[in-house]
């Protein structure tokens, strides 16, 4: 062969080596997120403050936030993602199930954690009715605002959470089950996710709104007057993450997840109302802390609880909806 067809030749595997390589750069620094509602405003802060890392140079994201059951079911139907944040484990426990998400997606240091809050009541201007704890909720005259447990994470929390506090005042589950069934003769509202529901009870719907702390603080934040009552009684919220299995970007993906629970992303976290996974990320920030807090764990953990309360069809939630008719 000439040697000028020859030197073409290779000029020409060349580039197109180099063109494919360049592709592959292009992809490993592409991060597609799907996370729940309420933190937006803090991966607005989060990415850019990842992009000026090592690990986070020239890379490019696309993000999608919504209800945290939708979005997992919109994974499911096939909505792109890399890196998964939800509002609790059973939604990320439907994407396991689909092979979506590896089933060791929790055995690190954090358990699959990457944020915590706990569940507070977020009242009127001078708490006009008063609300201090749980059994407040149900007097007469008080309407509540809480998102869909079928389609909010941070609704099953609010639930839980109510529920949880009975035990905790040494009620029976029987008893327990009953307080929830007078709560949801209270509600008024039920938005698709946490963060409809803020901005109903801002529109001026209900008396109270059960909720996120971070997203109470995320209103004060932002102009929104919204005075809130931490209970004695709360629950321990504890937000998810993890990369999907069939994510082309696994470096890329990873490397994000891992500096989100960094000292300095922790903060940021912080800064937008999230209780943080590393100690020394909370220095500077006061989160009250409540006597009677408890987890998820003390009521057996979501496997159990989310069929027990939330099963679709013979759930304790979902007859109870159906008996007071907010479904």
């Amino acid at each position: 062969m000439p040697r000028h067809i020859l030197a073409l030749l290779t000029l020409v595997v060349c580039s197109l080596s180099l063109a494919a390589a360049a592709s592959a750069r292009v992809e490993s620094g592409s991060i597609s997120l799907v996370a729940y509602s309420t933190p937006r405003a803090a991966y607005a802060d989060l990415i850019p403050a990842f992009q000026k890392t090592q690990g986070g140079k020239d890379t490019s994201f696309s993000q999608s936030y919504g209800a945290s059951g939708e979005q997992a079911r919109a994974v499911v139907s096939g909505l792109k993602a890399d890196v998964v944040a939800l509002s609790l484990e059973p939604d990320v426990t439907t994407l396991v199930n689909r092979g979506i998400v590896p089933r060791n997606w929790k055995n690190d240091r954090w358990g699959g954690i990457v944020t915590r809050s706990v569940v507070v009541f977020a009242v009127r201007k001078g708490n006009p009715k008063k609300i201090r704890d749980w059994e407040d909720l149900v007097k007469p005259g008080v309407g509540i605002v809480t998102p869909n447990v079928q389609t909010s994470g941070g609704a099953k929390w609010n639930i839980m959470a109510a529920y949880g506090a009975q035990l905790r005042k040494k009620k029976t589950h029987a008893q327990a089950v009953a307080y929830l069934r007078n709560l949801y003769r209270h509600i008024v509202s039920q938005d698709k996710s946490a963060r409809e529901a803020l901005q109903t009870f801002l529109a001026g719907r209900g008396d109270v709104l059960i909720a996120y702390e971070n997203e109470a603080i995320f209103a004060n934040q932002n102009n929104q007057e919204l005075p809130f009552v931490i209970p004695q009684a709360t629950m321990r919220i504890e937000n998810p993450i993890a990369v999907t299995a069939s994510s082309q970007n696994k470096a890329t993906a990873n490397a994000f997840v891992r500096y989100l629970r960094t000292t300095a992303a922790q903060r940021i976290f912080a800064q937008n109302g999230y209780r943080p996974v590393v100690p020394a990320a909370a220095k500077g920030f006061s989160f009250p802390v409540r006597p009677q807090l408890f987890s998820i764990k003390s009521l057996g953990g979501w496997a159990k609880v989310d069929n027990r309360f939330f099963n679709p069809n013979s759930g304790i939630v979902t007859r109870i909806q159906r008996e007071v008719g907010t479904n």
